[in-house]
């Protein structure tokens, strides 16, 4: 048979009840007027403090610039597109979708010719002709050219300045064009690397499989070492 506790002893335990009923009461309004204030955001990601320009040349070509693209959308990088006209009259929708995708396409000459050896006359066909298809593709006028091999002269500086051209060169190449394999890449562009590097990869001109491979690992360690990406044609 139970015993009830003593007469003496129910105050206590009815004030006791009390206590608790009233700390459960004031802590489920002081939830309740909190779930009406605004959560304190993340703190946003520390603006990048180093720069460098990532450029594309050879291109665009429809195996290896789409997927150049996806990486780049991953990491949140815009680059610069130096745009063969050939390949342009090849693939004028993808020269299109690297604009739209919110990247700069500017001239690469016509067919890759070294344009120290050209007369004016060719000279000139090889730039705006390029200029001509791109305007088609993306409405803008390239403003920057990049000589092939990086061939410049006193005369290529007069007559890229008499069509109106700056001349773009690079600081840091990959020689990803040379196909020394996605680790070699990788490392010569991260040892190299400094504030306002502009970086020379290629998107065309034979099988870029390799820089496909070393992008990401590029990218991303750029990005955690503080690097932001700009324009390389101001």
């Amino acid at each position: 048979m139970s015993r009830r506790p003593p007469l003496e002893a129910r105050p206590y335990a009815v004030l006791t009840l009390v206590l608790t009923l009233i700390a459960a009461l004031t802590a489920l309004a002081a939830c309740s007027q909190d779930a009406g204030k605004p959560v304190a955001a993340l703190p946003p990601p520390a603006a990048p403090t180093k720069f460098v320009a990532l450029t594309f040349d050879d291109g665009p070509d429809p195996a290896y610039t789409p997927k150049i693209l996806d990486i780049l959308d991953e990491y949140g990088a815009k680059a610069t597109f130096f745009a063969v006209g050939k390949e342009v009259e090849r693939a004028p929708e993808l020269t299109r979708r690297v604009h739209d995708r919110g990247h700069d396409v500017q001239n690469h000459t016509w067919s890759h010719p070294d344009l120290r050896k050209l007369s004016w006359a060719s000279f000139q066909q090889q730039v705006e002709a390029t200029d001509g298809l791109i305007l088609e593709q993306t409405d803008t006028t390239p403003r920057c050219l990049r000589p092939p091999y990086g061939g410049i002269n006193s005369i290529v500086k007069k007559r890229a300045t008499a069509l109106g051209k700056k001349l773009v060169l690079w600081t840091l190449d990959s020689r990803d064009w040379s196909r020394p394999g996605e680790a070699a890449i990788v490392q010569r562009v991260l040892t190299g690397v400094q504030d306002g590097s502009v970086l020379l990869f290629h998107d065309g001109g034979g099988d870029r499989s390799q820089t496909v491979a070393a992008l990401p690992t590029i990218l991303k360690t750029l990005k955690e070492k503080g690097y932001g990406f700009r324009p390389a044609c101001p």
